[in-house]
């Protein structure tokens, strides 16, 4: 997604000084391909760049590039603002906010609900949170990036619309593999029964992107099933925290995890038909 995001904003004119990645190999090919440096430290992206965006994998990993002592992204970061646009917990997006306030440094959050391609044409659906004036003092790069681009609110609410919409995603995932799954199994013409959904109130965005995929095994990585469990653990807790028995939230994730342990995380979501298509995975 980062790399793409680089991308789609040096072909729209802007100057991108510096990438960085935990794998030095894949920062060292884009820019190879960017003809742009490749930061040795966390420090040197904050130094190259007025705005910093940051797309990592969960909490952990979003704490770690903003720790408060040691190599960071908050080392010389008076003045710089940085776009985060992980999947991660709204409460981390608060306390990022909070260490990045303490040195002068402004954060935006910048979720995304779309997937590799649109990040590469700039066709995102972005929801941002944060300080209003900021959002409004990047939205011209962040209009190159998406579509689609709403301000949700205050810090952390963009992250919690996030949450639910990556919940009801990853239900709808599951519940057309298991109908897909129990077409299979009756015998039924899969590519009719996705015809009939699509005309329907079985209809979805899923069916779209994953239907086919679904029916024909291919599972190549756009959402990865490991995401979907972590972005569903994230909704769960959000739901405990205010009191909500989320059912089916709950069985999404449990078929999401256990693909995990199956060793069928790096799969894309779509991969969840491994489990429901008689014959398929034991």
């Amino acid at each position: 997604m980062g790399a793409n995001m680089a991308r789609r904003l040096q072909d729209c004119g802007y100057s991108i000084t510096a990438v960085y990645d935990v794998y030095a190999p894949s920062a060292a090919a884009l820019a190879a391909e960017l003809i742009i440096t490749q930061a040795p430290s966390l420090a040197a992206v904050t130094a190259a760049a007025d705005v910093i965006f940051t797309v990592v994998t969960d909490d952990a990993a979003q704490l770690g590039i903003f720790a408060e002592s040691g190599d960071s992204l908050l080392v010389g970061a008076k003045g710089k603002i940085f776009i985060n646009c992980a999947t991660i917990t709204p409460a981390t997006h608060v306390e990022v906010e909070r260490r990045a306030r303490a040195v002068g440094a402004t954060t935006l959050e910048g979720c995304m609900a779309s997937s590799i391609p649109q990040a590469r044409n700039g066709t995102l659906y972005l929801m941002c949170g944060g300080d209003r004036a900021t959002f409004e003092r990047v939205r011209p790069i962040l209009e190159k990036l998406s579509t689609a681009l709403r301000y949700i609110g205050r810090t952390g609410q963009a992250a919690q619309v996030k949450a639910l919409v990556n919940m009801v995603m990853n239900i709808n995932t599951a519940g057309l593999a298991e109908g897909l799954g129990l077409g299979h199994a009756l015998g039924l013409d899969l590519e009719m029964l996705r015809e009939v959904f699509a005309q329907t109130g079985a209809n979805s965005q899923v069916l779209k992107t994953d239907g086919e995929d679904m029916q024909n095994r291919a599972h190549d990585c756009f959402f990865s099933a490991a995401h979907a469990a972590k972005d569903s653990g994230i909704a769960a807790h959000l739901g405990r925290e205010v009191g909500l028995q989320l059912p089916l939230a709950a069985a999404t994730q449990a078929q999401f995890e256990k693909m995990v342990a199956l060793g069928l995380g790096d799969l894309d979501k779509s991969g969840i038909a491994e489990l429901t298509f008689k014959g398929r995975h034991a």
